[in-house]
């Protein structure tokens, strides 16, 4: 006895999108494993991936009466696919084009600081060379450059710049608005900025900056 799954036209065509969402998810989700296990290139991972994304935004728009939640779907039908539902459902692009967003990203985000960096400590070197002693016109400077100093991650917690300047401005906390460094304490920031500047120009190569 032949037993039919639906009763009209319109029901045969629900389990027939029923099938398709089914074999885009668990098809999606081989390839994601695929891609992470190195067995397939990320050219042909990008290429693959998005016909699958298309097809599956273009049916999922189509199914949203009779499907409308995607997990609630792959729940049902007992599809342990979480690799697929975050690239179908939540991510919606290849893995690849996240990566190359995120590490554009960080390249244009890391040049503007590391231009920061720079600029800070160019300015509290030419200040010490203007005279510019007292502790309410360097502390500020050196506030900056800290603070520019602590944004950029690919300097580790103890480079010199860092301690450096941690250390001045402590100093700088202990003594009056109007107080100023003696010629020694200048000479001596100024070779400490020098220095810290130098040790930050050569971190920059071996972090890929």
């Amino acid at each position: 006895m032949e037993v039919k799954l639906w009763n009209d036209k319109r029901e045969r065509e629900m389990y027939d999108n029923f099938a398709e969402l089914y074999a885009i998810i668990k098809a999606t989700d081989k390839l994601e494993k695929g891609y992470v296990r190195d067995v397939v290139s990320s050219s042909q991972y990008e290429t693959e991936c998005q016909k699958l994304i298309v097809h599956f935004k273009t049916l999922a728009s189509t199914s949203k009466d009779t499907v409308p939640s995607i997990e609630r779907f792959a729940d049902t039908y007992k599809m342990d696919c979480p690799a697929a539902i975050n690239r179908l459902v939540t991510s919606g692009v290849p893995a690849t084009v996240e990566h190359r967003a995120a590490a554009a990203a960080l390249s244009t985000t890391s040049a503007a600081v590391v231009a920061e960096c720079v600029q800070n400590f160019i300015t509290a070197m030419d200040s010490l060379k203007l005279n510019m002693v007292a502790v309410d016109q360097v502390h500020p400077l050196l506030s900056d450059l800290s603070a520019s100093l602590n944004k950029l991650s690919i300097l580790p917690s103890d480079f010199e710049g860092k301690t450096k300047m941690k250390e001045w401005i402590l100093r700088f906390s202990k003594m009056g608005a109007a107080d100023e460094l003696t010629e020694q304490q200048a000479r001596q920031l100024h070779f400490d900025l020098e220095s810290s500047y130098n040790s930050f120009m050569a971190a920059l190569p071996s972090a890929g900056t």
